[in-house]
This record gives structure tokens, C-alpha cells and sequence, in this order.
């Protein structure tokens, strides 16, 4: 059942994302996306706050909201959390270390995955 619920707030996270990027702003820097990351983090913070705060015991709405919708809005709103969450336990070490090269292998996973597409594609 968990499914489900994940599903349908992934649809309408990534609904939403897809959305907001038809804004369309005049400039080279990514605004939309930097504000869509922001949003993200803001949602899931929120989220988790309210739920901890209130003890809630609603499985299925925190996988919608948390899992589905947070996650098919911006993954990045997941990093987020989970490295503040690293920090506020103390573990500023493996905090940095996840932030720092969850930044650097994530563009260098782009830039091989688009390598390897000019490999495939005969177009590199």
C-alpha cells in the first residue's frame, strides 16, 4: 500500500516541478530550479517538523507527503534533510563528507553520463 501513496505524491511533486519550470525568468542563472530546491527543503523541514512535533502516527500520509511528493518534487530537498539531520546529531564529520561529495560526484556523474551518451550516440 506504502506504493501507492509514494507513487501518487511523486506525481503530483514532479507535477508541480514541472509546473513551476514553465515560469519563465530572464536570466542564465537556474532560478527556477534554485527555487524549486528551496521550496523542497522548506516543504519536507516542515513536514518532519510537524510530524515529530505532533507525534504523528499517519505512515502512509508522511510516505505521501515526505517520500512521494518531496521526492518527486526535488531529491534534493531529501539531501537537504539528510545532512542537517547528520549535523543536528553531532556527526559534522560525515555531514561535510556527504555534502561535499554528494556536490562532487553528483556533477561528475552528469558530465560521465553525458560522455558516455556522445560514446553511445557517436556524437562525442
Amino acid at each position: 500500500m506504502g506504493f501507492l501513496f509514494v507513487g501518487l505524491g511523486g506525481a503530483l511533486g514532479a507535477m508541480l516541478r514541472y509546473v513551476l519550470s514553465l515560469i519563465t525568468v530572464k536570466t542564465e542563472f537556474p532560478l527556477m530550479t534554485f527555487l524549486t530546491n528551496i521550496l523542497g527543503a522548506f516543504a519536507i523541514g516542515l513536514i518532519v517538523g510537524i510530524a515529530s512535533e505532533k507525534k504523528a502516527d499517519a505512515p502512509n500520509l508522511i510516505l505521501f507527503l515526505k517520500t512521494g511528493f518531496c521526492g518527486g518534487f526535488t531529491t534534493f530537498s531529501t539531501f537537504s534533510l539528510e545532512t542537517l539531520t547528520l549535523f543536528e546529531n553531532g556527526s559534522w564529520a560525515t555531514g561535510g563528507l556527504y555534502a561535499v561529495l554528494s556536490f562532487i560526484c553528483c556533477i561528475a556523474g552528469v558530465w560521465l553520463g553525458k560522455t558516455a551518451a556522445g560514446l553511445v550516440t557517436g556524437t562525442c
